[in-house]
């Protein structure tokens, strides 16, 4: 996720790294991809957050329930956190051109990305552990400082090297398709139920204390996967952010539409598995259904291409029609996006409220969670949107957003 106050899109005469960006000189995709990649993020959170169960894990689900099922395996799960990894990499590219042009100084620009994302390191460690250990800021501050000590002044060389390994990652990912395919066909043990998500005991601790101990081991557990695992997707945001492809979507009409079409094929097609176990439709012994995870999580890859391109695409489309801004969705989806940190922070204080035993435990009470969950999860969503808004009129930038350019920049 990234602080896109501290990375408004470069023109030619910048303003100062410490002055406002007015709405109207920003690019309005990568703002509008940050805004509805929280709805993702808050869909992909809740089912974990109040059950302790993956999606349908132990539930008798009807036919409603199924399909949500499906729908989250496809298009969310696994998807999101890729399409946080791509716009944090376009982020990072965007901070450095704005500061190289306003320093001339390579050396500045690495100095505020290497003070920035040091400071994201700390925030994750605050947020993970007294909130939420499942938690992503962490580890990408961690990816930052990486990117930033290693790819970032590389040579096209190596972002051209990007061909190749998406072209390989595809074809791993079509071996892996066939393989779910034969193992589920001559699978011949006992058929698995649904996997359960391993049981984080933070969510499941009687107070707060205990939960706040418990997530200081979980926390660097989960952050260390991460790393290990999103190089890839940031890496890919930092190479279309240094051929403006979000910023200038319609010199790049023809990438964005392969982008939608084959990131959502391979991305929909290598979740569907997975959606089917979750919902009792498909069957599976032990070994197939550890190659339908595997299937599931790397071809998120893919869909989260498919998310950023569409967004593109949207923006493109958006700004033929003239002042996109104006308009009350785009211009309130807009602003979340450009408070996508506050916004995120927002999110996991209202799951504790919300979900945690020591609080209002909302999860325990309703026949079907899942849905409730999804329903509660829209519900933040939209009101961080109207908070959003609310803000961009009287001109006021997310707290946290301001909190991180102070460290950054300094008064």
């Amino acid at each position: 996720m990234t602080d896109t106050r501290a990375t408004p899109t470069p023109s030619p005469a910048p303003p100062p790294p410490r002055g406002p960006t007015k709405d109207s000189e920003r690019a309005l995709a990568p703002d509008l991809a940050r805004g509805a990649m929280l709805l993702l993020i808050a869909l992909a959170h809740t089912t974990g957050l109040f059950f302790v169960s993956a999606h349908g894990a132990g539930q008798a689900m009807s036919g409603v329930g199924r399909a949500f099922e499906i729908a989250m395996s496809t298009l969310v799960d696994a998807r999101a956190i890729p399409m946080f990894a791509i716009m944090f990499g376009y982020g990072l590219v965007q901070i450095a051109r704005r500061q190289d042009a306003v320093t001339g100084s390579p050396r500045a620009a690495r100095a505020v990305l290497l003070r920035r994302n040091g400071w994201l390191v700390v925030f994750g460690l605050a947020h993970g552990t007294l909130l939420f250990s499942g938690e992503i800021l962490g580890a990408y501050g961690v990816l930052g400082l990486v990117f930033t000590l290693v790819l970032l002044r590389r040579s096209d060389r190596v972002y051209r090297a990007l061909r190749w390994i998406g072209g390989v990652l595809l074809v791993y990912v079509l071996g892996l398709g066939g393989l779910v395919a034969w193992a589920v066909a001559t699978g011949s043990g006992e058929p698995v139920p649904a996997s359960a998500l391993e049981e984080a005991s933070s969510l499941s601790a009687p107070t707060y204390a205990a939960s706040v101990l418990a997530r200081l081991g979980e926390w660097p557990v989960h952050t260390g996967l991460i790393v290990a695992g999103f190089l890839l997707p940031v890496w890919f945001g930092a190479w279309a952010a240094r051929h403006r492809v979000l910023e200038a979507p319609a010199a790049h009409r023809r990438m964005l539409w392969a982008g939608v079409a084959v990131g959502f094929a391979v991305g929909v097609a290598g979740g569907l598995p997975m959606g089917l176990f979750n919902a009792g439709v498909l069957h599976a012994d032990a070994f197939a259904a550890t190659w339908i995870q595997m299937l599931h999580q790397v071809s998120g890859v893919f869909g989260g291409i498919g998310y950023v391109s569409l967004f593109g695409l949207i923006s493109l489309g958006l700004s033929k029609a003239g002042a996109p801004r104006e308009n009350v969705v785009v211009g309130a989806l807009a602003a979340l996006g450009q408070r996508s940190l506050s916004g995120y922070l927002f999110q996991s204080v209202v799951w504790v409220a919300l979900a945690s035993p020591y609080t209002l435990a909302l999860g325990t009470r309703f026949e079907q969670p899942t849905l409730f969950a999804a329903g509660c999860a829209v519900g933040v969503w939209l009101a961080t949107l109207v908070g959003a808004d609310l803000m961009r009129r009287r001109s006021l930038r997310g707290p946290a957003e301001v909190l991180l350019r102070r460290l950054t920049y300094g008064r």
